[in-house]
C-alpha cells in the first residue's frame, strides 16, 4: 500500500511546475507596476518619475481615460456588448448615479486583482518599469 502511495504521489509532484525564485529586481518591479498602476485605477493620479540625465516619463490620468475609451470602443465595434450598458452608464452618471453593473459589461472580465482597468493600466505602466527602477535607485543614492 505505501509503494502505490508513494508513485502515486511521485507522479502528482512531477505534474507541478517548478517553484518560482524572483530575483530582488523582479521583486521590485512587480512592486512598481503594482503600485504606479494603482495610482491610475484607484486615485486617478498621474505617474511620472525622472532620472539623473533623462526626461521625465509620466502616464497621466488622461492617457489611461483614453486607453479605456479606445478599450470600449472596440469592444462596441466588435458587437462583444449584447445590452444598454453604455445608454445605462450615461444615465446613472446624467442623474448622479453610477451603475457599476453597466461599467463592468463595458469592459468585460478580468483576472487582474484590480479589473480590466488594472489591465489596461498596467499595458501602459510595464514599458517604462525598468526606466523607473533605474531613477528610484539613482533617487536611494542621494
Amino acid at each position: 500500500m505505501n509503494a502505490a502511495l508513494k508513485l502515486s504521489q511521485e507522479r502528482f509532484d512531477a505534474q507541478l511546475p517548478p517553484p518560482v525564485s524572483e530575483s530582488p529586481q523582479e521583486i521590485a518591479r512587480a512592486e512598481w507596476i503594482y503600485n504606479a498602476v494603482e495610482q491610475l485605477v484607484q486615485f486617478g493620479a498621474n505617474v511620472a518619475f525622472q532620472g539623473r540625465e533623462h526626461p521625465a516619463k509620466t502616464v497621466t490620468s488622461h492617457q489611461f481615460a483614453m486607453a479605456v475609451d479606445e478599450y470600449v470602443n472596440g469592444r462596441l465595434e466588435d458587437c462583444e456588448i449584447v445590452t444598454a450598458s453604455l445608454g445605462y452608464l450615461v444615465i446613472a452618471a446624467m442623474s448622479g448615479r453610477y451603475d457599476k453593473a453597466a461599467a463592468a459589461e463595458l469592459l468585460g472580465p478580468s483576472d487582474h486583482p484590480l479589473g480590466k482597468l488594472g489591465e489596461i493600466a498596467q499595458a501602459l505602466i510595464e514599458p517604462l518599469a525598468d526606466d523607473a527602477l533605474i531613477a528610484q535607485a539613482e533617487d536611494n543614492e542621494l
